[in-house]
Parts: C-alpha cells; structure tokens; sequence
C-alpha cells in the first residue's frame, strides 16, 4: 500500500464496518492519534497512517515547512498536493484490503493531517463522508480551482481549534466556518481554551459527534 499505517480492527466482521482512518500532525508518526482508539466506538475500523516524509532526526511530515528569512513560514504546497493524492489512492486501497464499508468513510486529522483533510474532502467527496477537523485551517492553494457544490451535499465537518493556538493561529480557523458555509457544507465549529493540542471536553465532543455519525 502506498503508505505505512496501523489498524484496530472493528467488532463489525461482515465488511460493513465504518472506517476511520488518522492523519497526525508535522513531526509526529501514526501512534500519535491512534491513542484515541481505545476510547472510540468498537465497531470503527481504525486506520492511522504515517506521512510519507521523514524529518531529521524523527518524526513525519505530509509536506515541507519552510523557514526563510524574506518569506517567513511557508509550506511547500506541491508536496501538499502529492500527499493529497496519496491519501485517496490509500483510501481505495484500504477498501481494497479490509472488510468496511466504503461508503461510511471519517477521517480524523490533527494540524498538518486537518488541512490534508480538508483537502482531499473538497477534492475527492466522493471517498469519504464526515471529516473531524482538529487544530487545522483550509489551504485554498492545494484545493481545485473549481468546487463543485453539488458534490458536498453528503459531507459533514466537526471543526475544532485552541483559542490560544500557537502553531496555527485561531484566526486562520475561525475563517473556515464562511468558507464551508458558502459551500453549502453541514458544520460544527468549537474552540477550547488551550493551545496548539486536544482538551479532554474536546475529544468528547467530537467522540459524541462521530458516534452520532456511523
């Protein structure tokens, strides 16, 4: 399969089981959200995947930041998009290869994993259904040109954000409830008095969203 990963398998034996697959944060590795596992419902296929770029000296990353001293923080955006991709490939793939259901696809992103989220929602909606978007933000530069709104009607997005956030800045979140509403995509948008990680109020949030959902 295109990218390494891990699995909890799903009390659901019969090949209908929901599938959630997990996409950590720049610098971290697959184990970091699989620890929500143990604490999510038991007939969720889970999936966490690993980035398929290696920094030094540990860690992943789904593309390259850039530090320069003219631009500031930049992110190599083309990395971006061939993660993107590499993400819908996996997600047929793992249809492929495990017993779910695949139209009952979530996916759980943290940081660098929410804006690949949100980017191979808005650019493969037929793949997936309910995104969990944690401490992240829409990049328009690595979503097509064209969005076609009558491709989202089935999608649905739990959004959350640290108030005090500082890795990605609140604000760049707080644009994204005008940006799926102009898309006429269902939403909930939360923020929690913490910084750039998951508050426990948080995690029950969404537990109870998801739960909902599958």
């Amino acid at each position: 399969m295109v990218l390494d990963h891990i699995i909890r398998e799903s009390s659901v034996t019969d090949g209908t089981a929901p599938l959630l697959i997990m996409f950590h944060g720049y610098g971290s590795d697959e184990n970091d959200l699989f620890s929500f596992a143990s604490e999510l419902p038991q007939k969720l296929f889970i999936i966490s995947v690993k980035a398929p770029y290696q920094l030094q000296p540990y860690g992943n990353a789904w593309y390259a930041i850039n530090f320069d001293a003219e631009q500031g923080k930049w992110s190599d955006n083309e990395q971006a998009r061939q993660s993107r991709d590499l993400i819908a490939t996996f997600i047929d793939e793992a249809c492929e290869k495990y017993p779910v259901d695949k139209n009952n696809i979530s996916l759980l992103g943290f940081s660098q994993g929410t804006i690949l989220s949100y980017s191979v929602a808005l650019t493969y909606p037929e793949k997936v259904k309910n995104i969990i978007a944690l401490s992240g933000y829409v990049n328009p530069d690595i979503l097509p040109k064209t969005l076609n709104k009558d491709k989202f009607e089935h999608l649905d997005f739990y959004c959350s954000h640290g108030s005090v956030d500082q890795v990605i800045p609140v604000e760049w979140a707080r644009k994204t409830p005008e940006f799926l509403n102009a898309l006429n995509i269902t939403h909930q948008y939360s923020e929690f008095p913490v910084g750039h990680g998951v508050a426990p109020q948080n995690f029950f949030e969404f537990k109870s969203w998801l739960e909902n959902r599958i």
